[in-house]
């Protein structure tokens, strides 16, 4: 069994991902090539925004947006701690200082009611992750940001395909950004990422920042950094377009059934009213986390942990001084949450057989604990 399945989706797309890779091929244009700017519309129109970027990856799209933002040594970001690395990663990177405030408890996203109180006259941004699939309430951080005059970038890497209020994410703030690692909802064949913004003046500051601070040939207006797109994975992307939204209607459909199956026997995901949810992880809650890896593994079944230590907890972060209990309700979470196979291929057989395994293991511990 397959955590998640690419060699299906590619038998799906065989033909329309060799012919595409053989055009960039046949016409050598490998990097910025027409396929680049293809994608981009294609996804701008997706998204429903006026400019998407094509980048190298999902961690130099966040790192564009703070640049095109000015931030600088000792500014103030808001996020959270309960994200992969890169979010905060970037933020130090431009000497920034990441301020994590504690998320909901149900949706994994920050919480928004904690927000305002941790904003200062150094806070330059807010960046909200949309997590396992599910935005964050980018209407109320939206809200509060416009309040104080800052700007709002949602980390859209895990929620690309996802609906908010009937708007898509991505483009539901200052600037959006999003990752095509081969795992996410919309993946390439390597490292991608993109940028969304309908601010004329923060995509053409990204256009510079992209390709080395450029505004044309030789001439560096800014700093900035190798921030391109491959065209084979432009082009790779182009092909995945085709069934890119039957895809996340499968998505929510096993996501679903997900639910059903396991519904007030472990905590599942709980879906806000006001979204839709990629599933671009299928994350449940157990005791005894390791044992039910163990226990599942041996039945066939791969599993997974995003993320097992906050970043308050990460030792490069240990200088900003939020021990142990800082963010209990992301440090409850870090420590029971699991994630099961997901992808829009799985079969209802495949489910019941994890569903199963997974019950079964939870009433052994209930019998021996």
């Amino acid at each position: 069994m397959q955590f998640i399945d690419l060699k299906t989706q590619y038998q799906h797309l065989k033909t329309e991902i060799k012919q595409g890779i053989d055009t960039v091929l046949e016409h050598g244009q490998y990097i910025m090539g027409p396929e680049v700017t293809t994608m981009e519309q294609l996804l701008a129109d997706y998204v429903g925004v006026k400019h998407c970027l094509g980048v190298a990856s999902g961690t130099d799209a966040i790192l564009m947006a703070l640049m095109a933002l000015d931030i600088k040594a000792g500014d103030e970001i808001i996020t959270t701690p309960f994200t992969f690395f890169a979010t905060a990663e970037m933020i130090v990177l431009l000497g920034a200082k990441p301020v994590f405030v504690d998320i909901d408890p149900k949706t994994y996203n920050i919480d928004p009611r904690l927000i305002e109180q941790a904003i200062t006259d150094k806070t330059k941004a807010i960046m909200p992750v949309s997590l396992y699939g599910q935005c964050a309430d980018m209407d109320t951080i939206n809200a509060i940001a416009n309040k104080y005059g800052i700007a709002v970038i949602e980390d859209a890497a895990q929620s690309f395909g996802a609906n908010y209020k009937n708007k898509k994410s991505g483009g539901l703030s200052s600037i959006g950004v999003t990752s095509f690692f081969p795992s996410k909802p919309l993946g390439c064949y390597g490292d991608g990422g993109a940028c969304f913004t309908n601010d004329d003046q923060l995509a053409e500051k990204m256009r510079w920042i992209r390709i080395h601070g450029q505004d044309r040939r030789y001439h560096h207006p800014v700093i900035g950094i190798n921030g391109r797109l491959d065209t084979i994975q432009a082009a790779i992307i182009i092909a995945k377009m085709k069934i890119f939204p039957q895809e996340v209607e499968q998505r929510e459909q096993i996501g679903a059934r997900y639910t059903d199956l396991l519904l007030n026997k472990v905590v599942t995901p709980y879906l806000a009213p006001y979204n839709t949810h990629v599933y671009a992880q299928y994350t449940v809650q157990v005791e005894q986390r390791n044992s039910v890896q163990e226990y599942l593994q041996a039945q066939g079944i791969p599993t997974a942990v995003h993320y097992p230590i906050p970043l308050n907890l990460q030792p490069v972060f240990a200088y900003l001084g939020q021990p142990k209990g800082s963010f209990p309700l992301a440090e409850y979470a870090a420590e029971r949450v699991l994630s099961l196979p997901m992808h829009p291929y799985l079969t209802l057989q495949e489910q019941q057989q994890i569903c199963n395994g997974l019950l079964k293991c939870l009433a052994q511990q209930q019998v021996s604990g």
